[in-house]
C-alpha cells in the first residue's frame, strides 16, 4: 500500500511538472562532447533557437564529453523524466552500441526520440603535396602506396574516425589510421604534411579548403553540395565509389518516461526552432543542413537511428575498433 502511495505520488508530481513546464527551472542540453567543437555549436544555436517557442524559457548547454559520447548520453538516461535534461548528441547514437563497451544505457529503449536537427556532409582531403588532383589521381595514388598511407581523424569514435572507416571499406584498403585529442591537432598535421588524408565534416573543413590549405578532393553526400566553397567538389558516388554516403547528423533526445505532453512541447519547440531563420544561417554557415523531411517526428526519428545502427554495426565490427 505504501508503494502504490509513492508511486501514486511521482505521478501526480509529473503531472504537475508538466502542467507548468518549462517554467520551473533552465532546461539543459546535455553535449556529449567538449565545447567549441561542431556538436557543441550545434547545441548552443539550439538553445537560442528553442528558447522563444518554450515559453521564454533559458536553455543552457552543459558539455559531458568522454567514452565515445557515452558518459553524457548515460547522464541524460539516467537524469529525472521531466523534460528539464535533454540529449543532443550526433551520429554517435547509432555507433556507441558497437563502439563503446559496456555502455550503460540501451539507445534504442532507454530515451524518447525528439526529432532529428540537422545533416552535416563530410569531405575527403589530403595534405597539400598529394601527387593528385582529382579524385580519379587519388585513387591510383592510393592503389600505389597502400602500405604506406596515414589515415588522420579526431580520435575514436568521432566523425571523421567513422567516415575514414567507411571510406576503407568501400575501396577494400587498410590504412595507417591515426587517431588525435580532437580535430585541430589532426587538421595542424595534415596541413604539414604529417598525415596524408582526412574525411572530416565541412565544419572544420570547409574554411581549410578555403584557403587552399588543404586539397579537397570529393563529398559525402548524394548531390554536390551548394556552398560557394565547395560547389565544384564532386559527390564520392559520381566518382565511382556507388552508394557511398555519409553525413554527420543531429538529433534530441530525452530520458525514458518523460510525459507525452511534455515531450509534445519539446518536439513542437524543436520545430520551431528548425524554422527559425537566424538558426538556418547560423547552420548553413557551419555547412549544415536543417532538417525539413518527416525526421523531425520522433517516431521517423527513431526509424532512421535504428537504420544507421544496422549500417555502422558490420563496418565497425569488421575495422575490430572501440572506445573505452
Amino acid at each position: 500500500m505504501k508503494r502504490l502511495l509513492v508511486v501514486a505520488a511521482a505521478a501526480l508530481t509529473l503531472v504537475a511538472h508538466a502542467d507548468t513546464y518549462p517554467t520551473a527551472k533552465p532546461v539543459t542540453l546535455v553535449v556529449p562532447f567538449t565545447a567549441g567543437g561542431p556538436t557543441d555549436r550545434v547545441a548552443r544555436d539550439l538553445a537560442e533557437a528553442m528558447r522563444k517557442p518554450l515559453g521564454g524559457a533559458t536553455v543552457v548547454v552543459d558539455n559531458a564529453a568522454g567514452a565515445g559520447g557515452s558518459i553524457g548520453a548515460n547522464k541524460v538516461a539516467k537524469a529525472a523524466p521531466d523534460g528539464y535534461t535533454l540529449l543532443l548528441h550526433h551520429i554517435a547514437m547509432a555507433t556507441m552500441p558497437t563502439l563503446v563497451r559496456n555502455i550503460p544505457f540501451k539507445v534504442d529503449s532507454d530515451f524518447e526520440y525528439l526529432g532529428m536537427i540537422n545533416d552535416v556532409p563530410m569531405t575527403l582531403i589530403g595534405k597539400p603535396s598529394l601527387p593528385a588532383a582529382n579524385y580519379k589521381e587519388l585513387s591510383t595514388w592510393i592503389n600505389a602506396n597502400k602500405d604506406k598511407i596515414n589515415l588522420g581523424n579526431a580520435g575514436v569514435g568521432s566523425a571523421s574516425h567513422l567516415c575514414g572507416l567507411l571510406f576503407q571499406n568501400a575501396i577494400q584498403v587498410d590504412m595507417t589510421t591515426v587517431p588525435y585529442k580532437g580535430t585541430a591537432p589532426a587538421m595542424t598535421d595534415l596541413i604539414g604534411g604529417q598525415i596524408d588524408l582526412m574525411c572530416d565534416q565541412t565544419t572544420n573543413t570547409t574554411s581549410q579548403i578555403e584557403g587552399k590549405k588543404v586539397k579537397a578532393f570529393a563529398v559525402t553526400t548524394p548531390k554536390r553540395l551548394t556552398t560557394a566553397a565547395l560547389k565544384d567538389l564532386p559527390t564520392l558516388q559520381e566518382s565511382g565509389l556507388k552508394g557511398f554516403e555519409v553525413t554527420i547528423w543531429h538529433g534530441l533526445y530525452a530520458p525514458k518516461g518523460t510525459p507525452p505532453d511534455i515531450l509534445a512541447k519539446l518536439n513542437s519547440a524543436l520545430k520551431a526552432a528548425l524554422k527559425d531563420p537566424e538558426f538556418i544561417k547560423k547552420q548553413e554557415g557551419l555547412g549544415a543542413v536543417v532538417v525539413t523531411d518527416k525526421r523531425m517526428e520522433p517516431a521517423e526519428h527513431k526509424k532512421f537511428v535504428a537504420a544507421e545502427i544496422a549500417k555502422w554495426s558490420p563496418v565497425i565490427k569488421a575495422a575490430g575498433v572501440y572506445a573505452d
